[in-house]
């Protein structure tokens, strides 16, 4: 990749691994559902003055309303609404690590479930050293070393499943710009939370949160969604989805940092011993460590 597309991979990964950050900050002041519905609500309008500022707006075609309702469920309301309730009762470190193994559930989905790749060698060994990582890092929970929910830590792993459907779900929006797709998306995930929203937040007021609650919900909307599909597009783009894909090593070690300089988060050393397997798992997984060893011995 190019020195630009590096740049902006370190960046995008520093901004999603800071939305665990945000999300944490904010859900302690606004009820989950309600935070998912102005995460992606707020985020949708900022998407639609992007596509009208494009001229793409015209894309936005009733035909795709249906693949909209369902991409925006799988990819923001699922997803979203499990991290948040998640990171009520774990921090925003743990959240993100146990969020990488969307690859990994992936592979098991893409290959297994719908039968829409080929199980390779290196995805095989991925997969079972992901699995291990995750067994590790909960590990610490069930045995009382650490004192994190595991219903929590599941609900985390479960927007990691949720993100493996959509990834498999995604591939029918080939044809249309992507910028088109991720505001088609939002839309539907704004519709699915808005009744949600009202529904699960009796006895709140949006007077209750305060300034810094509110300018987290603006860094998730505004930072961590709108402009960071923008830059995310940008990667697809210009270095491929394979390159684009290294994010997902960099949002949980940017999350740790960030957790623990602003937040002052820890993690057990079952949890950072799981971490480690299930990143070396996600390096197998991506395959190019191995096809550039084999690259130089030939």
């Amino acid at each position: 990749m190019s020195l630009r597309n590096w740049i902006l991979l370190f960046i995008l990964g520093a901004i999603w691994g800071g939305s665990f950050l945000f999300a944490k900050v904010a859900v302690a002041e606004i009820p989950p559902f309600t935070l998912v519905f102005f995460r992606v609500s707020i985020a949708c309008a900022v998407l639609l003055l992007v596509l009208w500022h494009q001229g793409l707006i015209k894309h936005l075609e009733w035909r795709y309303a249906v693949p909209f309702l369902v991409m925006g469920f799988l990819n923001n309301a699922v997803p979203f609404s499990l991290l948040f309730l998640g990171q009520t009762e774990i921090g925003a470190g743990l959240a993100s690590i146990l969020n990488a193994t969307t690859p990994v559930f992936t592979v098991i989905v893409a290959s297994l479930i719908v039968k829409q790749e080929p199980l390779q060698a290196n995805r095989v060994a991925g997969v079972v050293l992901g699995v291990v990582g995750v067994a590790i890092m909960l590990s610490s929970s069930l045995t009382g070393l650490a004192t994190d929910p595991l219903w929590a830590q599941l609900c985390c792993l479960g927007a990691a499943v949720s993100y493996a459907f959509a990834a498999t779900f995604a591939k029918r929006f080939k044809d249309v710009p992507p910028q088109v797709a991720a505001t088609g998306q939002l839309i539907g995930s704004s519709v699915l939370m808005l009744p949600v929203a009202v529904l699960t937040s009796a006895g709140w007021s949006i007077g209750d949160p305060g300034i810094t609650a509110w300018l987290n919900v603006l860094a998730l909307s505004i930072l961590a969604t709108a402009f960071a599909y923008l830059i995310y597009f940008q990667l697809l783009a210009n270095a491929g989805a394979t390159n684009a894909s290294l994010v997902t090593l960099i949002v949980p070690a940017s999350a740790l940092f960030f957790g623990w300089l602003i937040l002052g988060e820890n993690l057990s050393v079952l949890q950072l011993s799981g971490f480690g397997v299930l990143l070396i798992g996600l390096v197998v997984l991506d395959g190019r460590v191995m096809r550039g060893k084999q690259a130089k011995t030939v």
